[in-house]
């Protein structure tokens, strides 16, 4: 397996990879867009504390969903160093601990999704 072998649909790793760079600058510009719309609105303290939590969560929910697209590329960048190991020795593939490790990762990943 190497960086532009494909990983689900027509995505490879380096697809992946500028996914997770074009979704991080989209949502900069989002958020920067987002705030300069609510600063009008916001004309006393009551407004403010009502708006702040809309942007918090909203900032959270960004981070989460990023986060879980790097721990994505990370499993995935291990699978591709792994694989470059191997391809010398046996049969190419993981062995029982790396699969293992993956395994736990990827369940990490489904219980906090």
């Amino acid at each position: 397996m190497d960086k532009d072998s494909p990983l689900f649909d027509d995505k490879n790793f380096s697809d992946l990879l500028a996914d997770i760079y074009n979704n991080t600058k989209k949502k900069e510009k989002q958020i920067t867009e987002l705030i300069n719309q609510l600063k009008p609105m916001i004309r006393n303290m009551t407004d403010a504390s009502m708006m702040v939590p809309l942007v918090k969560e909203y900032l959270e929910v960004s981070v989460k969903n990023d986060d879980n697209l790097v721990k994505l590329t990370a499993i995935v960048q291990r699978l591709l160093v792994s694989s470059a190991k191997n391809t010398n020795t046996d049969d190419g593939m993981l062995s029982e601990a790396e699969k293992q490790q993956l395994m736990d990762a990827a369940q990490d990943l489904l219980d906090k999704g």
